[in-house]
């Protein structure tokens, strides 16, 4: 098990408690203000029941679906009596595709979700229709945020697939040049593995930051928008801060989409990366484009890994180097597929954060492949990626 996954397992194991520890002082502190003395007795034994629920779920006697759905009728009964309970409830949006099937995990994330908006208005049902608005609206972003990041979830597996295909591919590569060559198999099978394990890591580091930024900070907004709308009695007051909760969910939508097409490059869903590499270099007035050898169809990973390089290249080239002529030759041979990107820029001595060169460095040898950069100020730089040849599957 690698550290992250150890985090993980550690996460999914004490983050209940700690929604169960933060949410209850608080609740605990405003009892007077948001419950009635009988939701306040009501309340204990809930409690008592979820803790009890974590407990018997941390020794192992309570399977999957049974926790998660009882853990789910809790936590929103508990929400119910004080909204502040709802962060308990922020723990399904993480474990419900990991305790539950695939369609099932989205249901269940959508069924906190209305737990989750209720308690984000301040409390399930609604006072007034401004109220059946805010929680309309944030129960809306919840579920499209859902739904986006279920289907991104959906797309990382089905590139998990990819890459084993790949990786498969690569090692019948692999068998045949041992044949010839009389190399050590295992050698290269192990590379293999640990090419992939850290391609998955490195996406996996990805996708939280974005995660992150893109609910945290959005969620936050519109909380305060929607709060202060169901703090004010002016129609007018309320309304503008609703369109100002609805403006930053559109923002958080955008992003949400952005990180989603960031998983693959747009480019290579309709066209040849030949075809790709053409309506890039289009775009920068000064770059030229050559192709070399026979243009076959690679596999998905390797065509996406040389467009990258090539953007980022283009992008250093324009942005950094001020080059007046740049040319990209994308060459196939028997065995590799080779990109050359050079241009007529400043160059430098060192290699900088900015340039990105360890980014594409690193893509290289995520499949296997080198990448060479050659540059003197005053003088130019050449990047040049060298890939295996894997053959679209």
């Amino acid at each position: 098990m690698t550290a992250i996954e150890e985090q993980w397992a550690r996460f999914f194991r004490w983050g209940p408690y700690g929604m169960l520890a933060l949410s209850t002082p608080l609740a605990f502190l405003t009892r007077d203000e948001l419950m009635t003395p009988v939701e306040q007795r009501v309340a204990v034994p809930v409690l008592a029941a979820a803790l009890a629920l974590q407990l018997l779920r941390s020794a192992r006697r309570v399977p999957d679906a049974l926790y998660f759905w009882t853990r789910t009728a809790l936590v929103f009964t508990l929400s119910w009596l004080n909204p502040l309970f709802g962060m308990y409830a922020v723990i399904s949006y993480f474990d419900a595709g990991r305790l539950l099937p695939y369609r099932w995990g989205v249901a269940g994330a959508l069924a906190n979700a209305v737990t989750l908006a209720g308690s984000q208005i301040g409390g399930l049902p609604p006072a007034d229709g401004i109220g059946w608005v805010a929680f309309g609206a944030v129960l809306a972003l919840h579920v499209v945020l859902l739904l986006i990041f279920a289907n991104l979830g959906k797309r990382e597996d089905e590139r998990a697939e990819a890459k084993t295909a790949m990786i498969e591919e690569l090692e019948r590569t692999n068998a045949r040049l041992e044949q010839a060559l009389n190399e050590n198999a295992s050698l290269q099978a192990q590379l293999l593995v640990q090419a992939r394990e850290a391609g998955v890591n490195d996406e996996r580091r990805r996708l939280a930051a974005e995660i992150h930024d893109t609910i945290a900070q959005g969620l936050a907004g519109i909380i305060t928008q929607l709060q202060a709308a169901s703090d004010t009695t002016d129609t007018g007051t309320s309304r503008a801060h609703v369109q100002r909760a609805a403006g930053l969910a559109r923002e958080s939508l955008r992003e949400a989409r952005r990180s989603v097409h960031n998983l693959a490059p747009a480019h290579l869903e309709h066209d040849t990366l030949p075809e790709a590499l053409e309506k890039i270099v289009t775009t920068h007035p000064t770059a030229r484009l050559t192709i070399t050898g026979t243009v076959e169809p690679l596999h998905d990973e390797i065509e996406a890994t040389l467009l990258r390089i090539a953007q980022e290249a283009l992008a250093n080239a324009t942005r950094h180097a001020a080059a007046r002529r740049i040319g990209v030759t994308l060459s196939y041979m028997d065995d590799e597929v080779t990109l050359d990107v050079r241009d007529d820029g400043r160059g430098f001595a060192r290699p900088t954060r900015g340039f990105g060169l360890n980014g594409m460095r690193e893509r290289a040898e995520r499949v296997l492949g080198t990448l060479e950069i050659e540059s003197e100020p005053g003088q130019g730089t050449a990047v040049s990626a060298r890939v295996p040849l894997v053959r679209h599957a």
